[in-house]
């Protein structure tokens, strides 16, 4: 099966370990992690971000396999989850980069056929979101206004 947008059809990847139990040199607890989790999230990171310091600075592989649960729903729990998805955040901020390299290079005719894919992916995981009432039914991505969203 091909990709949606692009040229590739391949299948590698990193893969998790098959066991999913807590490794036996965890030293952390499931509150310690979540209590950073939350200490994180009110610095005003995303959940991607708090998993890569959990990792690298605290030796946590998968806070699933410790917490139980994944970083966003504890986060959800908590109240402090992000308004806006972790990958339609990224997608919204690559666009309104693409759509400030246009207004300084105007004929980058490349350029503009990568903002239109991008907007198309916004637009898709939008209908996606909207479907699994991640999003408000009303949500709306407009260009105008996406520079706000990510600031």
């Amino acid at each position: 099966m091909g990709r949606v947008y692009g040229h590739g059809k391949g299948i590698s990847a990193s893969t998790l370990p098959y066991r999913r139990s807590v490794p036996s040199w965890q030293k952390l607890s499931t509150e310690e992690v979540k209590d950073q989790i939350f200490k994180l999230a009110r610095k005003g990171l995303t959940p991607s971000q708090i998993g890569v310091i959990l990792r690298d600075s605290h030796g946590v592989a998968q806070v699933r396999w410790l917490a139980g649960s994944k970083i966003v729903r504890i986060l959800k729990a908590a109240g402090l989850a992000p308004a806006i998805p972790d990958d339609l955040y990224h997608l919204i901020k690559k666009a309104v980069a693409i759509r400030k390299h246009l207004d300084r290079n105007r004929k980058d005719k490349d350029g503009k056929f990568r903002l239109i894919l991008t907007e198309s992916r916004i637009h898709r995981i939008v209908r996606y979101y909207k479907r699994k009432r991640v999003l408000p039914p009303n949500w709306r991505y407009d260009s105008s206004t996406a520079s706000a969203l990510v600031a």
